[in-house]
């Protein structure tokens, strides 16, 4: 058994830390011998040479100042006294551990903000801690090592290259974040092989002006170091594959966000018109599928961010999901978007989210189709005030919790008010993780009988509305697919006077829930779909028509 002493020094008589630090050890196995509170280097020196110690562990959380005078000293002493052989580790604030790394005497420094390089230290694996061998470089490696806690993810992108690259320089080296979403400006996504679209004007609008692939490389290599992130970014809204073939030769992509209806000209967001981005996405999905990088359907949470109702939300999330399981993806990220639209009750939240969880996990096949779940808190939720913005992550954040997460998409709470620097997101990480750390051993809000009750409600609702669409058409044809739009199946209030969508979608809120409505009075998804289809006048028979133009992927 190693054997470690530990002890804070000086004047410090804060011993929670060190004694924490301690207690850990003895559960992996090493035997310890605690000093106590401040202990005086000349007392620490005669136990060195009487224990003969394996490993020293000192805490100090007072003043940087009086610290670095504490650690020159001790330094000194331990050289004139020849005890180089013990491993030194130390612990305290984070303004001390800055100070502390400016020596070469300690092995492992900890601020306390990360248990899980403590338990790495523990487990003997420090020598292999900086290589990348150690961080799974894949998104379903990382998520088996950190269980129980959730990896998390953050979007991140400046507006230019060069303060992009020193950003995720800064990120991978607090190690912090598992996972870098590369925020690519709106010019690169839709016009990235096309420079005779692109407009110099609109240059890091939206995130980071990519504009050759050597951008990537360069933004890819700032990941090496530190926790080794992995990085991913979105499908693009041209040329999909092209850009799906770049982002696997250059940044590794970890997996593909790719939407359904979104990211065309319907939304404003890509050159495509429907029906020819749809085809164009359901490809996508092939070619990720076919190489074996993990999907992402980019879907349900569109739809509540224009506010569309429940049941809608949970069918587009289960309509994606099944899409992509028929095409042949093999591991399939879902991603639950909370507080949207912004005015959604926790408890509503929470009985939509575990509707759509137990939906889809009904699709799961073990090897075949395995899904990851990953949560995050809407946008438009946060306040502008970042006071009041933190509070939202760290309150959104623990209703997460609830679905037990594989992946937590840390939105960082300054984007409200400016793109997050890189101190931004770490912070973000930070105020996440604890809320994390907090919420094992949290009642389980899934029982409470309200939540059951508005989960089979929505549940049954959504449930009606995709057997209708299953039961009308080929969920793999683009045709078909465009149909449920432009008839209003799927739809949204904020859609209205689009060129594609009806916008005639009649949306109430009560008491935090959103329902389907006509005339202000709710109504279920059954007279809503009947009331959609007395409106055509060749009825169901506009669906059968387009099977036979079915497309296969």
């Amino acid at each position: 058994m190693k054997k470690i002493i530990g002890a804070s020094l000086g004047e410090d008589v804060h011993i929670q830390g060190i004694y924490n630090f301690l207690k850990l050890a003895e559960e992996k196995g090493y035997n310890t011998n605690f000093l106590g509170p401040a202990v005086n280097i000349d007392r620490l020196i005669d136990t060195i040479k009487e224990q003969n110690p394996d490993i020293v562990a000192l805490s100090y959380r007072l003043t940087p100042e009086t610290g670095d005078n504490l650690i020159k000293e001790l330094d000194k002493r331990i050289k004139q006294e020849g005890l180089t052989q013990p491993e030194y580790v130390f612990g305290g604030t984070e303004p001390v551990t800055q100070v502390a790394k400016k020596y070469n005497l300690f092995s492992f420094i900890s601020n306390g903000n990360n248990n899980k390089d403590l338990m790495d230290f523990l487990n003997n694996e420090k020598q292999s801690y900086n290589q990348s061998t150690h961080h799974p470089q894949d998104i379903v490696g990382r998520i088996e090592q950190k269980k129980p806690y959730p990896v998390l993810r953050t979007h991140f992108g400046q507006p230019t290259l060069e303060d992009t690259i020193k950003g995720v320089e800064k990120i991978a080296d607090s190690g912090v974040i598992d996972v870098i979403s590369l925020g690519i400006d709106q010019d690169a996504q839709a016009n990235f092989f096309h420079s005779e679209r692109q407009d110099p004007k609109r240059a890091g609008a939206g995130g980071v002006p990519i504009r050759k692939e050597s951008d990537l490389k360069k933004l890819y290599a700032a990941t090496r170091s530190g926790n080794f992130p992995l990085m991913r970014s979105y499908a693009g809204t041209d040329d999909l594959i092209r850009m799906a073939e770049m982002y696997a030769n250059t940044i590794n992509n970890s997996w593909a966000a790719i939407p359904i209806f979104w990211f065309n000209d319907m939304d404003g967001r890509g050159p495509q018109e429907l029906e020819h981005s749809i085809d164009q996405h359901l490809k996508a999905i092939e070619w990720h599928a076919f190489e074996d990088i993990p999907v992402e359907i980019l879907e349900a949470h569109h739809w509540g961010m224009r506010w569309a109702h429940d049941s809608l939300t949970v069918a587009s999330a289960y309509l994606g999901a099944k899409i992509a399981k028929e095409i042949g993806v093999d591991n399939y990220i879902h991603q639950y978007m909370f507080n949207v639209p912004s005015d959604t009750s926790f408890k509503n939240d929470l009985a939509k989210m575990l509707a759509v969880k137990e939906m889809i996990t009904e699709l799961e096949d073990k090897h075949i189709f395995d899904i990851y779940h990953q949560t995050r808190a809407g946008l438009a939720s946060f306040p502008n005030n970042m006071e009041a913005a933190r509070g939202q992550l760290a309150s959104s954040t623990l209703l997460q919790m609830q679905l037990n997460p594989d992946i937590i998409h840390v939105v960082n709470y300054s984007e409200p008010h400016h793109a997050a620097t890189a101190e931004d997101v770490i912070n973000s990480a930070y105020i996440t993780n604890q809320v994390i750390k907090n919420s094992f051993g949290m009642p389980d809000m899934a029982k409470d009988p309200e939540i059951v009750k508005r989960k089979e409600q929505i549940k049954k609702e959504a449930r009606y509305l995709v057997d209708f669409i299953e039961k009308n058409g080929n969920i793999l044809d683009p045709q078909y697919l465009t149909s449920i739009v432009k008839d209003g199946i799927f739809d949204a209030p904020m859609l209205k006077n689009n060129r594609y969508a009806q916008g005639n979608l009649e949306v109430v809120e009560k008491d935090g829930a959103y329902f389907p409505a006509k005339d202000g009075r709710i109504i279920s998804e059954k007279e809503r779909l009947n009331n959609i289809m007395n409106k055509k006048t060749k009825g169901l028979n506009l669906y059968a028509n387009s099977i036979s133009n079915s497309s296969k992927y």
